[in-house]
């Protein structure tokens, strides 16, 4: 893998037309209705519900991308005959398999219609990570066509948090991040790494391959785990065709792989669809720095002068904007340009606030004081006991014929619940056979 990172500008058989639950561009299903007339829910990928102004926050989107005023093509989606995807789905240079069906078409006619500002900002932001995944594809032998999947999982979003906890560019649940070696803990997020989760979804890819010898099965196991698929296939007989096995699966994998699909085809043919891709700058290069202390990404920001936004951008896995140094050293990611001025300046780096920005103690001094009380406490204590109801009091006469005790509290101490009840430390020892001074909040102590 590379350790130096250069950021560029990162059928259903028998269904009839699928008809839309509603018009509402948040929606998030559609419905499919059969020859047979039945209708069916399918859920959509939660990155087809994300709003445009949300995907065109992230940093990079908001900083490298502008809209293209040089592309003058009209919004209209133009409408083509089902012979016509077809004929493009086939002339995709794929390995994994996208036949046409009319749940796929509803799902190119969304990314076309609805969709199509998110597209047109996917088309610019792509150029921040397509080589990553392809790089990382490309490491495992795995089809290219595969960089696609975080256009459904994520819609290209670093930052991504699904409604399950899924994280990240390609939305790993954190049981799964952390078998594929990435690391999750209060300061670091591995799974928000473009990096290193391409790498870790590269090898969850293949692995599934190893399982279901079918790349359909794959992504739809990416989607609802392989436990889900194996359930399919045996609830449809042993059938290992997705499209076989598509009413056994859950109601958003059943749209999964017409998504991965559709995402293959508008990524391919957008401008058929009249969508102008926003405009990317190339960002500055950039390279990394290992530190063994741990540093707050707001001591780099002034020392070098840089935006505190833009080194989030550039290390998206550290949660609370802290390298934690000190455990491991650990890569902060810079513009190649600062990486000098970093080693120049790193004691002044280290130095700037960090009582301030870095506050966590190393040591602290317990407070081994004795509390001492008034006589006059003591009075005023029992005084506010016996302010309870007769009944109460002459429960407490009956039962005092047998002796007292009392509830030991969070934090007591034998010379605290003495002072408070009129008695001794040894005395408190010899009614409760006590050698040492451990007692247990919770328990009953006699005082009487």
């Amino acid at each position: 893998m590379k350790k130096t990172l250069i950021l560029i500008a990162a059928a259903i058989m028998g269904f009839s037309t699928p008809i839309l639950a509603q018009s509402d561009d948040n929606e998030k299903e559609i419905t499919v209705t059969n020859a047979q007339g039945k209708k069916e829910v399918i859920d959509l990928p939660e990155a087809m519900t994300a709003e445009f102004d949300s995907l065109l926050s992230a940093y990079n989107n908001k900083t490298y991308l502008q809209v293209n005023n040089d592309c003058n093509m009209s919004d209209i989606n133009p409408v083509y005959s089902p012979e016509v995807y077809k004929e493009r789905l086939a002339r995709i240079p794929s390995v994994i398999e996208m036949p046409y069906n009319e749940v796929v078409q509803q799902f190119i006619d969304r990314y076309s219609g609805r969709l199509r500002r998110s597209v047109s900002l996917m088309l610019g932001a792509q150029n921040f990570y397509m080589p990553l995944f392809e790089e990382a594809l490309e490491t495992y032998g795995l089809p290219l066509e595969l960089k696609y999947l975080p256009v459904i999982e994520s819609a290209l979003n670093p930052n991504a948090v699904s409604r399950v906890g899924a994280t990240g560019l390609w939305q790993f649940m954190l049981a799964t991040g952390k078998r594929y070696g990435l690391e999750v803990n209060s300061l670091v997020d591995e799974r928000r790494d473009p990096v290193l989760s391409s790498y870790a979804a590269a090898q969850y890819l293949r692995d599934l391959y190893k399982i279901f010898g079918d790349w359909n099965l794959v992504i739809a196991a990416y989607n609802c785990g392989p436990e889900n698929i194996n359930k399919a296939i045996h609830r449809s007989k042993g059938e290992k065709d997705y499209w076989q096995i598509y009413p056994y699966l859950p109601k958003e994998t059943r749209g999964y792989v017409p998504a991965f699909i559709a995402a293959n085809y508008i990524m391919n043919y957008y401008c058929d669809h009249n969508i102008c891709p926003m405009r990317a700058e190339l960002p500055a290069k950039t390279d990394t720095v290992v530190v063994s202390r741990d540093i707050h990404f707001e001591q780099i920001a002034k020392v070098l002068g840089i935006d505190v936004d833009q080194i989030k951008q550039l290390n998206p896995q550290y949660r609370r904007n802290i390298i934690n140094g000190n455990a491991k050293p650990s890569a902060v990611r810079l513009p190649a340009t600062l990486v000098s001025s970093f080693i120049d300046n790193e004691d002044s780096i280290y130095a700037y606030r960090p009582e301030e920005l870095l506050a966590k103690r190393t040591e602290v001094e317990v407070n081994n004081t004795t509390p001492t009380y008034s006589r006059s406490n003591t009075s005023s204590s029992r005084s506010r006991s016996s302010s309870s109801s007769r009944r109460g009091r002459h429960s407490k006469k009956k039962r005092s014929r047998g002796g007292r005790s009392v509830t030991i509290r969070q934090g007591d101490t034998l010379s605290e619940i003495a002072a408070r009840n009129g008695t001794t430390v040894k005395k408190l020892k010899r009614l409760n056979k006590i050698s040492g001074s451990s007692i247990r909040a919770g328990k009953k102590i006699k005082i009487k």
